[in-house]
């Protein structure tokens, strides 16, 4: 069986994607919330609660097949020399976000003949382009300068959950370890790499490109489910708006977005669409919040609920009428292929935090069917059925 160690890892929904036949030897998380939620769904054995900067490699059991690690968006600040981090005079040591300690206690693995065979880190898209590219670059020498042969894709949850929702996954495989041919590609392809990815693979130093690989992953089945599929009938934790409440939402409406509401209102089904709020510029030069619906049968990108303008609305229009509410914990929960046993915080920030901060269930479990398994497959790891 192929054990892994999952950093920052939330409710454990990489946990999740892995699946059982996968052991954790190892999991972090610095917040108490996530850490409570991890230890309510998977058993309190695993998970150390607390900065990364603070784990050490005394800490870490074994050799892990695979180290798992969804570092903080709002922390990719990785541009600059990297290279200085393993001294403690470094710059970099102090001013550095999560992926720097991180990398730091991957180093030590390796020194102790220790480096986990694959290491895949997920994040935004928009590690692309921050720092002018340079942030992107940085991950891709330090995988290189430490001998790992590695590529990135770009996947978005949608192929596989009604969520527009896309993350950027390196995946980096220790050079002493077999990689099957039909698992990479002489060229780019299009379904996972697209022109910003290249783009951004132009801007990487050439000894990084010399251990570049493009990853040839299989294309998933179509996507059965719609975002109505998930909404739940009668719903415990959420309240539906006053007509109010409602009417202040449509009045918030561009009137190219109250035209799809009009438009939903002649359907004779039921549909079901979702509102985000956001801040957009008005005539005047000025900003004004603006609803804006979809009804194209996905959701918009689930965020954590720093304010009320990140939680979805759920709009409902029925026989001429319309009705609101937020979206519902368990609602988010499902957004991210979490099956109805998982168990989410109480409080509805707190849940809807979870599922905003994950990585989305079923990438994982993708990603694991097509390239992690087979790779460890290949250097003979046990993989169960």
């Amino acid at each position: 069986m192929p054990s892994f160690y999952e950093f920052f890892a939330g409710g454990g929904m990489a946990k999740a994607g892995l699946g059982e036949g996968w052991r954790c030897l190892f999991a972090n998380d610095f917040n108490q919330m996530k850490a409570a939620t991890y230890r309510a769904n998977w058993g309190e054995g695993k998970l150390v609660c607390s900065d990364v900067a603070t784990v050490r490699t005394s800490d870490l059991t074994g050799v892990a097949d695979l180290a798992w690690a969804s570092f903080p968006c709002q922390d990719l600040s990785l541009a600059g020399n990297y290279r200085g981090m393993g001294h403690p005079a470094s710059a970099i040591m102090t001013r550095s976000g999560t992926f720097w300690p991180f990398w730091k206690l991957m180093r030590r693995l390796g020194q102790e003949q220790r480096a986990p065979r694959v290491i895949v880190l997920e994040n935004v898209y928009g590690t692309l382009t921050s720092h002018g590219g340079k942030d992107f670059a940085a991950i891709a020498s330090a995988l290189s300068d430490e001998g790992y042969r590695y590529g990135a894709v770009v996947i978005n949850a949608r192929l596989f959950v009604p969520q527009s929702r896309v993350r950027v996954f390196f995946i980096a495989v220790r050079e002493d370890e077999a990689i099957p041919a039909n698992l990479t590609s002489d060229t780019p392809q299009s379904d996972w790499h697209p022109a910003s990815l290249l783009t951004s693979y132009d801007r990487i130093s050439t000894e990084a490109q010399k251990n570049w690989l493009w990853w040839n992953i299989q294309k998933p089945a179509p996507r059965k489910s719609v975002f109505a599929d998930l909404i739940e009938v009668s719903p415990t934790d959420v309240e539906w708006h006053t007509p109010a409440q409602t009417n202040h939402i449509l009045d918030m409406m561009s009137p190219v977005n109250r035209a799809k509401v009009d438009a939903a209102k002649l359907n004779k089904r039921k549909t079901i669409g979702c509102v985000y709020r956001r801040t957009r510029p008005n005539e005047n030069g000025g900003k004004l919040q603006r609803a804006e619906v979809r009804f194209d049968d996905i959701a918009g990108c689930l965020r954590t609920p720093a304010g009320g303008s990140s939680r979805q609305t759920v709009l409902v229009v029925e026989n001429g009428k319309i009705r609101s509410r937020l979206l519902s914990p368990r609602e988010a929960a499902r957004l991210m292929g979490l099956d109805d046993s998982y168990k989410l915080p109480k409080r509805y920030n707190d849940a809807y935090h979870v599922a905003g901060d994950g990585v989305c269930v079923p990438v994982v479990r993708h990603l694991a069917k097509s390239l992690l398994e087979p790779i460890l497959a290949a250097n003979k790891i046990n993989i169960a059925a």
